[in-house]
């Protein structure tokens, strides 16, 4: 747009401010207000060329220059898009962009909608070819500025880290930060070894996030742990003293919360393949079905499993067959893969908390017996069985399935599943726990 070739035309002119940093921002006269002082006078002075200031404003105080994502300047380029503007004024080009990339884009933009581009500080003219060639000159080192001071900050913190400093980043669990520096947070401490034990203990982080979830146990920002969370915990260097740069772990000023030998045996854990750890945790894992099933002559079917390599294969095997005893005459199977079976009982247990009497028994009880339980959460819990089912660590999975089967039985034509129907109401009231942890986060 050429701004001489429409003196009587009212040109509205929007200012643009930007500060990379906060500080200093909370001033009553700060650099953002020095940016639009400069930019309003120099309005004032092409006045007679019809420029008037937008009341308007539109500052990004604390964003850096080196990318677009900034409220202020997003509304700007809005207002662009609505034909709102005719000048856009800074007070350096710098303010706008550090980026020649980004800064191509935003003049092909402004090209669009006929919007000129104009810095107090630094004459030019968008409009000629030597006034873009003086803005890219200028640009260039704008972002050489730019990449020269991100590499010596890269240099500062790899020096600082060398020397075992914490250089900011989130705080892990454990540590509390004073004067810049971690401090032991004696309780989280505690927490964190008691974590590192218990994972040597059980040996899987699957389990060890549920049983923590069931638990309570919440991380530095509130929220429940997860496996992510728990996996991240364990390998964080931080815990045994150290401080890490680009795969590097020096010694940190920092007090270790583990000792070698527990970080070795945690870490020769976490060494092993996913597999192998899903089998020992498998293997640990109780037999939910462990004197519930019998076969229809009422010969009582126990657990027993199988290793072949690093594979850990779990039935069901009737008593007859393993005391090799004559097996009455009948078709049923004596022998039965666990997975396949629980996955089954599992299944009939959630049709069978679906049905309407079985709803309207559980709340009449809840009713009577857990009057701090809602009734949306009582069906909640009830439609939501699947779910819930899956917060629970094997060895409550294994308590809920002993409160709520009386007898599993194994027939030709497939599973009998006999309900306890006084234990729903109970195991319902326990189940409702999870929902209200996980609406707390």
């Amino acid at each position: 747009m050429d701004l001489n070739a429409r003196p009587n035309r009212r040109l509205r002119c929007a200012i643009y401010t930007r500060k990379s940093s906060e500080e200093g921002l909370e001033q009553e006269f700060n650099s953002l207000d020095a940016q639009r002082e400069a930019c309003e006078s120099y309005i004032a002075s092409q006045r007679s060329e019809g420029w008037a200031c937008l009341r308007e404003r539109y500052d990004d105080g604390g964003f850096s220059g080196g990318n677009l994502e900034r409220p202020g300047l997003q509304q700007l380029l809005a207002d662009v898009e609505d034909g709102l503007i005719d000048v856009i004024v800074v007070y350096k080009i710098d303010r706008l962009s550090r980026s020649l990339m980004d800064f191509s884009k935003l003049v092909a933009l402004f090209d669009r909608h006929a919007v000129t581009f104009v810095s107090v500080t630094q004459s030019f003219n968008t409009t000629t070819s030597m006034g873009r060639l003086t803005l890219n000159i200028l640009l260039s080192f704008a972002q050489f500025e730019r990449e020269v001071t991100a590499e010596r900050i890269r240099d500062k913190v790899a020096a600082s880290k060398k020397k075992g400093m914490w250089m900011g980043g989130y705080v892990p669990l454990g540590y509390d930060v004073v004067d810049r520096k971690l401090v032991v947070n004696e309780d989280e401490a505690a927490r964190v070894h008691g974590i590192f034990e218990r994972f040597v203990e059980l040996g899987s982080a699957t389990v060890l996030a549920r049983e923590l979830r069931w638990d309570g146990v919440r991380n530095k920002q509130g929220t429940l742990i997860d496996k992510g969370y728990l996996y991240r915990l364990l390998s964080n260097r931080i815990y045994r003293g150290e401080v890490v740069h680009k795969g590097t772990a020096y010694p940190g000023e920092h007090e270790a919360i583990i000792g070698n030998d527990l970080w070795d045996q945690a870490h020769a854990i976490l060494q092993e393949s996913p597999r192998k750890r899903a089998n020992n945790s498998r293997s640990r894992t109780p037999a939910l079905l462990k004197g519930l099933i019998f076969s229809d002559s009422g010969v009582a079917m126990t657990p027993t499993s199988t290793r072949k390599g690093a594979k850990l294969y779990r039935y069901y095997v009737s008593m007859d067959v393993i005391k090799n005893r004559e097996a009455a005459d009948d078709t049923a199977p004596t022998r039965l893969a666990a997975g396949m079976v629980e996955n089954a009982v599992v299944t009939e247990i959630r049709r069978i908390l679906q049905t309407p009497e079985i709803v309207t028994q559980v709340l009449s009880a809840l009713k009577t017996n857990a009057a701090d339980i809602s009734e949306a959460d009582a069906l909640g819990a009830l439609h939501q069985f699947s779910a819930l089912w899956a917060q629970l660590f094997p060895v409550e999975q294994a308590r809920i399935i002993q409160l709520l089967v009386q007898r599993v039985t194994v027939t030709a034509a497939g599973l009998e599943v006999d309900i306890r129907r006084e234990g729903i109401a109970g195991v319902v009231r326990e189940m409702v726990a999870p929902r209200r942890m996980e609406a707390a986060e």
